[in-house]
C-alpha cells in the first residue's frame, strides 16, 4: 500500500521548489501556515529553521574559507 503524503510534507515540497524567489516562498508560507493545523505550522517552522540555517552556516563556512584563502599571501 502507498503511503499517502500529509498536506505538511506538501507544503515543504512547494516551500523547497520556490526557495529561489524570497517573495513567492513567502507567499507560500503563508498560504502553507492558513492550510495546517497549528501543531502543524509549528513542526513547519521548525523545520524551516533547520533546514535554512542549516544551510545558511555551511555557506558562511564556504565564504569565509574563500576569504582566509584569499588572505594568505
Amino acid at each position: 500500500m502507498k503511503k499517502r503524503k500529509s498536506m505538511l510534507d506538501y507544503c515543504k515540497t512547494i516551500l523547497k521548489a520556490v526557495s529561489f524567489d524570497r517573495k513567492l516562498f513567502k507567499k507560500e508560507y503563508r498560504k502553507a501556515l492558513k492550510w495546517l493545523s497549528n501543531d502543524e505550522g509549528r513542526e513547519l517552522k521548525y523545520w524551516l529553521r533547520q533546514e535554512y540555517i542549516r544551510s545558511n552556516i555551511s555557506i558562511r563556512k564556504k565564504q569565509e574559507e574563500r576569504y582566509l584563502t584569499n588572505l594568505s599571501i
